[in-house]
């Protein structure tokens, strides 16, 4: 049977095993979200298609209150184990509505969801929506020049989908994205009412290369996502 693309009901388990410590999720992805993030004691934050909740429990063990949705039932049950019962958890799913009232967070972080969606429109209009005056957007997609990289053939000014396949802790999956130019990204957060304040292409985070060697070779850096906050207007 063919694997369902970005189906994480199904494999939602097994991605969750394999990157509790990887190098791209653990040691990469969300020490630079921390980082953007700084001091949030006290911020109301979103955490948008936040799967199992490591970044959940990550933000909220720094003060912040935190809300989280996903759009997958298996991830938000293996959220819930991770948080408690009581943590502010519930199935949503960013390409819809958002069940939040307006103005009610002071940041939302979205990692790694939004490059599976065609429309973005309607998506940070929303995210813009649930946000306060001067509330961040800090937003991690898939980098650019990845899709050139591993489809050559491809036309790095278009909007193109493309698929990839993955094994998370033995279990095959199958990703779909849709690229987009940088310059058509940063046009769609002007046109939902954000400033882009930073655009980042971090580091990994102190101790990786010496955990992950294999991976790193003789680089120091890799690209991977490219992150950013924006700044709601």
């Amino acid at each position: 049977m063919a694997s369902v693309s970005n189906d994480y009901n199904t494999f939602g388990e097994a991605y969750t095993v394999e990157n509790e410590t990887s190098l791209i999720n653990a040691y990469y992805t969300r020490p630079a979200i921390l980082d953007l993030a700084g001091d949030v004691a006290g911020r109301q934050i979103l955490d948008a298609g936040c799967g199992a909740g490591p970044l959940f429990a990550q933000l909220r063990d720094r003060g912040a209150t935190v809300t989280g949705f996903d759009a997958s039932t298996t991830m938000v049950e293996l959220a819930r184990k991770r948080l408690g019962e009581d943590a502010a958890l519930q199935v949503a799913d960013l390409a819809e509505p958002l069940p939040f009232a307006e103005g009610v967070f002071d940041d939302v972080v979205v990692s790694l969801v939004l490059h599976y969606l065609h429309d973005r429109t309607a998506p940070l209009a929303e995210l813009r929506r649930v946000l306060k005056p001067g509330g961040r957007l800090i937003l991690v997609v898939n980098h650019p020049i990845i899709y050139k990289m591993v489809h050559p053939e491809g036309s790095y000014f278009a909007t193109e989908q493309w698929s990839e396949e993955y094994t998370f802790n033995g279990e095959k999956a199958v990703l779909t994205y849709w690229h987009r130019p940088l310059h058509a990204m940063t046009d769609a957060f002007t046109a939902a009412g954000f400033r882009t304040a930073v655009i980042s292409e971090p580091y990994p985070a102190p101790g990786a290369r010496e955990r992950f060697p294999e991976q790193f070779g003789d680089k120091e850096a890799f690209l991977c996502f490219l992150f950013f906050v924006l700044e709601a207007e």
